[in-house]
C-alpha cells in the first residue's frame, strides 16, 4: 500500500488529534482536574472513552483471526464484555465514585493499608508499562510494513506522539482525543462494511460461501465454559481495572457513574455484529487462509476492497485504537505515581504547580518506558508471550483487592 495518499492522510489525521489534545495543556491546575477531569467529565465522554480503552491494534488481529476461522463466536466472545459493564454499572461503578478517592490506589490504602497499597502499585506500574509497551510494537509494525517506514523509527514516532498529548493536557485531553478516535474508526468500518459485502455479491451469497456453522453462537473450542470464564473475567476486569475505575470516578455522581457503565455495555453489544463481520466475509472471498497468516484477516479485507486515502484512514482507525489504550494506562499510572507515591510518600507537602510538573515528567519517564519495551520485542522474541503471563498471573491478585476492598468492606 505505499500510496502518498494513504500516508498523508495519517499525517493528517495524526496532527489534527495532536493539535486538539494540547488544547487542554492549561485544564491541569491541580490533581483532580489533570487527572479526573475536575470530576466533571460528561458521562457520555466517559462512557466512549472507556470503550475505546479496551481497543488495540491487536483487537482486529486477535479477534478478526477468530471471526475469520470460526464466524459469529467471535462476537459472542466480546458480548462478555457487555455483560461485564451491566453488572459494573449495576453494583460496582456508582460505589467507585462514590469512595471520593482519585485512584484506586488511593482506596487500597484506606482499605487495606500502605503495605497493601505499596505491592499492589508495584504490580500494577510493571504490568502496565510491560503490556502497553509491548501492544505499541504491532501498531508500529502495521504502520511500517503498509507504509514502507522503518520500523525502529515507527515505534519512536508513535509513542512519542502518544506521549505528548497525554503529558500536557491530562485527563481531558486523553477523553477528547478518544471521542475523536472513535469517530474516525467507526467511520472507517462503516465505510468498510458496505464495501466488503459488495465484493462478495451480497449478504445472502455471503452467507452461502461460508461453513454452515458459521453462525453458531459457539464454535469448537470456544464453548459455553469458555464464555463464561470471559463472563466473570470481565466484571472483575472492568469492575476493578484501575484504568478504568478512573472512567467511574471522574464523573460527577455515582448515577452518571452507572451510566458509564451502561454505555460501554450497549456499545459492546452493537459494535461486535458490525466490527466482526469484514473478516467473517473475508472468509467467503478467500477461505484459504491458515495458521498464523489468519491474523491479517482483517487487513486483507481493508486492502481488498478499499481505495487509496480509505485504507489510510482504516490504518488510522487501527492505530488510534492502540493510543488510546495506551495513553489511559499511561495517565493512570502517572496518577498512581503523583498521588500515591509522590504525594503520599515522598513529599505530603507538595503544592499543585509542583505535583503537576511531576505528573507531566511521569508521563514522560513512563511513555518512554513503554517505547523501550515496544523496541525490544524483536530481540527479545517471546516477550508478548512473557507480558500476557504475567498479566495472566497478575491479573486476579491486581484486581481482587479492590473489588474485595470495594465489596465486602465497605461501611
Amino acid at each position: 500500500m505505499n500510496s502518498l495518499i494513504d500516508t498523508a492522510v495519517i499525517f493528517i489525521f495524526s496532527a489534527f488529534v495532536l493539535g486538539i489534545g494540547m488544547l487542554f495543556a492549561r485544564t491541569g491546575r491541580n490533581l483532580k482536574s489533570f487527572f479526573a477531569g475536575g470530576e466533571a467529565v460528561p458521562w457520555f465522554i466517559g462512557g466512549l472513552s472507556l470503550f475505546m480503552s479496551f481497543f488495540s491494534a491487536g483487537t482486529f488481529v486477535a479477534w478478526g483471526s477468530i471471526a475469520y476461522k470460526h464466524g459469529w463466536v467471535a462476537v459472542t466472545i466480546q458480548w462478555t464484555m457487555c455483560i461485564g459493564a451491566i453488572v459494573t454499572g449495576l453494583f460496582l461503578s456508582p460505589r467507585w465514585r462514590a469512595t471520593g478517592n482519585l485512584t484506586a490506589a488511593e482506596f487500597i490504602r484506606e482499605r487495606l493499608g500502605e503495605r497493601v497499597q505499596k505491592t499492589y502499585i508495584g504490580i500494577f506500574t510493571l504490568v502496565s508499562v510491560f503490556i502497553k509497551g509491548s501492544v505499541l510494537y504491532p501498531v508500529a509494525k502495521l504502520v511500517s510494513v503498509s507504509l514502507g517506514f522503518p520500523l525502529i523509527e515507527s515505534t519512536i514516532v508513535l509513542g512519542v506522539f502518544m506521549i505528548a498529548y497525554t503529558a500536557v493536557g491530562g485527563l481531558w485531553a486523553v477523553m477528547v482525543t478518544d471521542i475523536l478516535q472513535f469517530v474516525i474508526l467507526t467511520a472507517a468500518v462503516f465505510i468498510l462494511l458496505p464495501l466488503s459485502l459488495n465484493k462478495v455479491g451480497g449478504f445472502e451469497s455471503f452467507t452461502q460461501q461460508v461453513p454452515d456453522d458459521f453462525f453458531n453462537l459457539l464454535h469448537g473450542e470456544y464453548t459455553f465454559g469458555f464464555v463464561m470464564a470471559f463472563v466473570f473475567y470481565h466484571i472483575a476486569y472492568i469492575g476493578g481495572n484501575w484504568t478504568f475505575v478512573q472512567r467511574y470516578t471522574s464523573v460527577d455522581s455515582p448515577k452518571s457513574a452507572r451510566k458509564v457503565a451502561f454505555l460501554f455495555a450497549a456499545l459492546y453489544f452493537i459494535s461486535p455484529m458490525i466490527w466482526m463481520l469484514p473478516p467473517m466475509i473475508y472468509r467467503a472471498l478467500n477461505p484459504s487462509l491458515e495458521g498464523l497468516d489468519t491474523e491479517n484477516a482483517y487487513l486483507m479485507i481493508c486492502k481488498a476492497v478499499l481505495p487509496p486515502g480509505l485504507l489510510g484512514l482504516m490504518l488510522t482507525g487501527m492505530y488510534f485504537s492502540t493510543s488510546a489504550s495506551a495513553n489511559t494506562t499511561l495517565n493512570v499510572v502517572s496518577a498512581v505515581f503523583t498521588n500515591d507515591i509522590y504525594k503520599g510518600f515522598i513529599n505530603p507537602q507538595a503544592s499543585d504547580e509542583q505535583l503537576i510538573k511531576v505528573a507531566r515528567r511521569s508521563s514522560w519517564g513512563f511513555g518512554l518506558g513503554m517505547i523501550v519495551i515496544a523496541l525490544l520485542v524483536p530481540a527479545a522474541g517471546g516477550i508478548v508471550e512473557v507480558v500476557l503471563s504475567i498479566s495472566a498471573i497478575s491479573g486476579g491478585p491486581l484486581l481482587a483487592p479492590p473489588l474485595w476492598a470495594k465489596v465486602f468492606l465497605s461501611s
